[in-house]
């Protein structure tokens, strides 16, 4: 029997003809057709296919079935906070469902993240996953993202936010309203009553609903944050170490500083240090998100865990189920952990 030359792609025709099958026939034994095949044919047909090392079309299945089977995932960007242990609980039941998943960044940017959802729709998914803060108020292009997003259900995706709340698709949403407040409260229990809060960007929803955390839980112990006891910055490392900066620039009296994130509060770690504090006797910090490869800084941090992977396998787990009428929502929330970096004004 004829073989095809090692310099053209083996087509479902070579591997019909070298399991004596139709091609039809083929085609339904390797792309899981709804239509019985009979066993027989069906291990003669993956015989062929291996033995010819035949690779399926899967943009020609897609337009076969009319969708994917692969599913995509658009962040922020691979070096927030919380990327990866998303992706990991994501992947790790993308596995157990036999699933793929292709990842996608936006690069903090939402026009960026409609161009890609755009591009998406014509690969046409299974799914898109979409996990990343939106801002405070909604601009063009985060409401075009979600035109996109709409679209893209409409002609029979499927589309989860790991997200704050009040998208129009099934959420899975953190609590950081609740992370900041039992965080802050816990602090002010330990004593602390001067504190700065190092705030991440004005604009971006979840250091927004952080910062209303810290100052509602410190209000609960009768600790008012002034308009200028929070500056802003960025969202990582160098945010924080700016901030630090600012903060000792302004001689900003305080015995605590709050940081939005874990990188945001390592950032301000090392500009204090760099000014010759000793942590946490002169200045203690906490941070948000409990980021694993962040645990070993010294002194140890002071932080919320906040349930990321968790996140990832519920979205995948909506992402595989069939829709609903409403919108589904999934409200996660983390937990205080008090470590080294706040000993608390009593045990210093």
């Amino acid at each position: 029997m004829e073989t095809p030359s090692s310099s053209t792609p083996v087509t479902l025709e070579d591997v019909a003809r070298r399991a004596g099958v139709s091609p039809s026939t083929a085609s339904r034994a390797l792309n899981g057709s709804a239509r019985k095949v009979r066993g027989e044919y069906r291990a003669r047909v993956h015989a062929a296919a291996v033995e010819l090392g035949y690779i399926a079309n899967t943009a020609a299945q897609a337009v076969t079935r009319g969708r994917g089977e692969y599913l995509a995932m658009v962040v922020n960007g691979i070096n927030d906070d919380y990327f990866s242990p998303v992706a990991a609980g994501v992947l790790k039941a993308a596995e157990a469902a036999d699933r793929m998943v292709t990842m996608i960044s936006s690069r903090n940017s939402a026009q960026q993240a409609a161009q890609v959802v755009s591009t998406l729709r014509s690969q046409r998914p299974r799914a898109i996953i979409l996990a990343g803060g939106r801002s405070v108020t909604s601009t063009f292009w985060e409401e075009r993202l979600v035109e996109e997003l709409a679209a893209f259900q409409d002609e029979g995706g499927r589309v989860v936010a790991i997200s704050e709340e009040g998208m129009p698709f099934d959420t899975v949403s953190l609590d950081n309203v609740a992370a900041a407040s039992e965080l802050a409260a816990a602090l002010a229990g330990l004593g602390y009553r001067r504190v700065t809060i190092l705030g991440g960007p004005a604009d971006a929803r979840t250091a927004h609903d952080r910062v209303r955390g810290f100052v509602a839980g410190l209000a609960e112990h009768g600790i008012e944050v002034p308009p200028s006891g929070v500056i802003h910055c960025g969202f990582d490392r160098d945010g924080g170490y700016a901030a630090a900066g600012e903060c000792l620039r302004r001689r900003m009296p305080a015995e605590l500083v709050l940081a939005i994130s874990d990188t945001v509060a390592v950032g301000a770690i090392a500009r204090f240090r760099e000014a010759g504090m000793s942590l946490p006797e002169d200045m203690a910090v906490a941070g948000i998100d409990d980021v694993t490869v962040l645990r070993d800084v010294a002194p140890a941090l002071t932080t919320v865990r906040l349930p990321w992977p968790e996140a990832g396998r519920a979205a995948l787990d909506l992402a595989l189920r069939p829709t609903e009428a409403e919108p589904r929502l999934v409200r996660m929330s983390g937990h205080a952990v008090l470590r080294e970096s706040t000993p608390g004004v009593f045990g210093r």
